[in-house]
């Protein structure tokens, strides 16, 4: 690795996360998993929502930015999808690469930066996905930069990440770490929340023009998702690259 992939690598990751998710990596496919229950209880709404932003699935390149066990990365392949999926957290892709030999999912799965990944493969993708990583992340820009970077002309990201309010402060964090017990606590750092004008401006510096935001919300009692117009806690963005 050259010195100049090492500084870009190094500049956008937090060893802290990379260890908490390395730490829980065993869990990625237990439906019933403190950390990862939810993701697998959200992932066919998200899934569907995916494939409506992007007019299907069937034969596209896809990336998915922050992949961790490949809980997305093989719904989107099971969709028809030719899928790569990438993150630093070399424990969860162990675990993503052992689940793919027991599904048969046609995922290419790499230890690589999204930066490093847009400077090797520069406008490779039909569709990047980027969900749940934004708030992990030292510096989003550069993800949202790099996120562009692999797309095609006309190709569309979706990220999702946790917007930063009063709000999301009481359900994201006290409510679903403390109260309701969701998450493991210290999942999230409110300060590393991203607000959707925020994640808008990051998509416009980066050629992307947000085209969708859409809000996700849980309620306790059916313990069920639902997507909707209220992005006050966690929501999707997608954009377009012209």
């Amino acid at each position: 690795m050259s010195t100049d992939t090492q500084e870009r690598t190094a500049a956008n990751v937090d060893a802290a996360e990379l260890a908490k998710f390395g730490a829980l990596a065993h869990q990625w496919w237990d439906p019933e998993s403190e950390m990862f229950g939810p993701l697998h209880r959200m992932n066919p709404l998200r899934l569907a929502h995916i494939e409506r932003l992007a007019g299907g699935l069937a034969g596209k390149r896809a990336i998915d930015v922050g992949c961790g066990g490949g809980i997305l990365a093989e719904a989107l392949a099971a969709r028809g999808a030719q899928v790569t999926g990438i993150d630093l957290a070399e424990k969860s892709l162990k675990v993503a690469m052992l689940h793919r030999l027991e599904s048969g999912a046609a995922v290419d799965y790499r230890l690589v930066a999204a930066e490093d990944a847009a400077a090797a493969e520069p406008g490779a993708y039909d569709l990047v996905t980027c969900l749940e990583m934004l708030e992990h992340v030292p510096d989003p820009a550069s993800t949202v930069r790099a996120c562009a970077g692999l797309l095609k002309p006309g190709g569309l990201a979706v990220f999702s990440t946790i917007n930063r309010n009063p709000k999301s402060f009481l359900l994201a964090i006290v409510g679903a770490e403390y109260v309701l017990r969701l998450l493991p606590r210290g999942t999230h750092e409110y300060a590393k929340f991203v607000t959707p004008s925020e994640l808008a401006a990051h998509c416009r510096a980066a050629g992307l023009a947000p085209c969708d935001i859409t809000g996700l919300a849980y309620n306790p009692l059916t313990k069920a998702f639902t997507l909707g117009g209220d992005a006050g806690v966690n929501y999707f963005l997608a954009a377009r690259k012209g």
